[in-house]
């Protein structure tokens, strides 16, 4: 069970759109705010949804000196769609353990991702099913996820903060910033993901959502180049995707 409490994520008025708008001369945000709870969606995006994912567009900013390792190999998906299965489902904010609701049973359900669900999906879409062996979710934390992967390696990812931006009925922005830990290789590897995504709900029945995500990756402390990289991106990654909604 998720285990989570609402927090105030609002960005100022635009200031996602304007920052999908400037790829790839991208920064750093510094408006997101520590992450709490987890992310709650729009009601438009509730259902399992068959998902296609095409990537459109990719940067190395600060190519040749810094380059992430896999960026080259990625240019091999330019363009090639792959496809898999999300869920949005409803939950009941409950205590955190770390901030308590006033009369949190009787608040209303709210509409979050399913994160194991969709991690699981997306990493084996990408990865092949016989890569990745599971992916779990801290009972504790809806922030913290661990996919474990064959040949006893495994991805760490914590959401450590947020933005969300809602411009029109129709439409919906989030950013969220994740710390990724690498294990299982001759060393781990660290590093620092930002993904914005914004959410389209469409007139049109097929697809019903379309959505434009960026997703930024920056080095960690850990790594002798940070200070060179700076607030600047190493690698960035611009998707299009279609939701279609599934039975």
């Amino acid at each position: 069970m998720l285990c989570l409490f609402l927090g105030n994520n609002e960005a100022t008025a635009g200031e996602l759109a304007e920052h999908l708008a400037k790829f790839p001369q991208w920064e750093k945000l510094t408006s997101v705010k520590p992450a709490e709870g987890d992310l709650v969606y729009p009601e438009w995006i509730a259902g399992k949804w068959k998902v296609t994912s095409t990537l459109v567009d990719l940067a190395a900013p600060l190519a040749p000196d810094i380059v992430t390792p896999g960026f080259e190999g990625n240019r091999n998906q330019l363009n090639q769609p792959i496809s898999f299965l999300v869920k949005f489902v409803k939950v009941k904010p409950i205590n955190s353990g770390l901030k308590i609701l006033s009369n949190f049973q009787n608040q209303a359900s709210i509409l979050v991702a399913d994160r194991e669900f969709n991690s699981l999906n997306l990493t084996r879409a990408y990865l092949g099913d016989e890569a990745v062996l599971s992916s779990k979710v801290d009972p504790k934390s809806p922030n913290r996820q661990i996919t474990f992967l064959r040949g006893e390696r495994q991805l760490i990812s914590i959401v450590t903060a947020r933005a969300t931006e809602t411009t029109a009925e129709d439409q919906f922005i989030t950013t969220e910033v994740f710390q990724q830990l690498f294990k299982g290789g001759s060393r781990p590897y660290f590093n620092s993901v930002e993904s914005t995504t914004a959410y389209q709900k469409r007139s049109t029945s097929s697809p019903t959502i379309t959505a434009d995500q960026v997703t930024a990756v920056y080095l960690s402390p850990q790594d002798p180049d940070y200070f060179t990289a700076g607030s600047r991106p190493v690698a960035l990654y611009r998707y299009r995707l279609e939701f279609f909604l599934q039975p």
